[in-house]
């Protein structure tokens, strides 16, 4: 597993507008900069600081055309959190049927 990505991914979807901007992207496909930053109270400039941390993290990719500059959703990266997060249950399952073989081992022994 590749924990710089998985830190950037979690990093970047760790904010409230970056998580707005991915759930508006994956809603609507690729939007103009200027239309993401119209759904939010902040200047463009704050919004394409969110969306570079986005980009960096490779949940989303940029297509410009002439002046305009496109934005759309990657979510192939998200699978390093599916991953890890996986991980972490399987470890709480194998923990609890642990702790439940333990409890039905004391009510067999009392």
């Amino acid at each position: 597993m590749d924990d710089d990505a998985l830190s950037r991914i979690l990093k970047a979807a760790g904010d409230t507008t970056r998580r707005q901007i991915l759930t508006l992207l994956v809603q609507e496909g690729a939007l103009r900069v200027t239309s993401l930053a119209a759904h939010f109270d902040m200047s463009l400039n704050s919004v394409s600081k969110h969306i570079k941390v986005l980009e960096e993290a490779g949940l989303v990719t940029r297509q410009t055309s002439g002046r305009e500059h496109f934005i759309a959703a990657e979510l192939a990266p998200l699978r390093l959190t599916e991953d890890w997060f996986g991980q972490l249950k399987s470890i709480w399952e194998l923990r609890l049927t642990a702790l439940e073989n333990m409890l039905l081992e004391d009510d067999e022994n009392e």
